[in-house]
């Protein structure tokens, strides 16, 4: 099994279930691990595929790992007390990369790492024009990876490809072992911009109808 852990905090997250998937893992790992949903990354770091497609509809989450793949060496992030206001600063300057359009650049998935390590409770939401939008945390004190602790990510992620869209947008490939992992049926839908429905959980199920090869599905 993959010994990296998610490098951000995730609400929902799958972790815990790589004792019981990694049996069937085991059986289909010479195929491509695809991931519609691929979130906070547990399910990929705790079967370490060899080659993966790993797609989220938050292109936030998305940016962090594509720049945690070339390499976040040198971020120097230390232990600090929690300090809201310099939160609350950094809040900002995260959603004016948004507003003007780069919210693709490194800065941008630094100062996302920052904010999930941050935030109330690691949540991760949007409001409707796109904004991230929890408040600050009540920690004490807040560790953070050091630029060391990110490197081996570089090289367990190297074969992955990140995308972000719709799962529809996805090219399955039949020899495709896909593990996918909605968003739960709950009242909060605003993990991302977009909101994940009824609909859309229909949606998915007729989508992963059409794949010939092995599915995993947890909701």
């Amino acid at each position: 099994m993959g010994s990296l852990n998610p490098p951000l905090k995730w609400a929902g997250g799958k972790r815990w279930l790589i004792p019981q998937l990694f049996p069937i893992w085991e059986l289909n790992q010479t195929r491509r691990l695809v991931e519609p949903f691929c979130g906070g990354l547990g399910i990929a770091l705790g079967l370490n595929p060899k080659v993966a497609l790993l797609n989220d509809i938050n292109p936030h989450v998305i940016n962090f790992y594509r720049w945690l793949q070339l390499g976040l060496d040198d971020v120097a992030f230390t232990p600090e007390e929690n300090d809201c206001d310099l939160f609350y600063a950094r809040r900002d300057r995260f959603n004016d990369y948004i507003r003007n359009g780069n919210a693709d650049s490194r800065e941008a998935a630094v100062l996302f790492y920052y904010l999930n390590r941050t935030c109330f409770n690691g949540l991760c939401r949007f409001n409707r024009k796109g904004f991230f939008n929890v408040p600050c945390g009540s920690y004490k004190q807040i560790n953070y990876m050091t630029g060391k602790e990110f490197a081996p990510y570089k090289q367990s992620l190297k074969n992955w490809h990140f995308t972000s869209g719709d799962f529809t947008q996805i090219h399955l490939e039949a020899n495709d072992f896909v593990y996918a992992d909605p968003p739960y049926d709950v009242p909060f839908t605003s993990y991302a911009q977009e909101d994940f429905t009824w609909r859309d959980q229909e949606r998915l199920v007729n989508w992963l109808d059409q794949h010939k090869g092995p599915i995993v599905l947890s909701n």
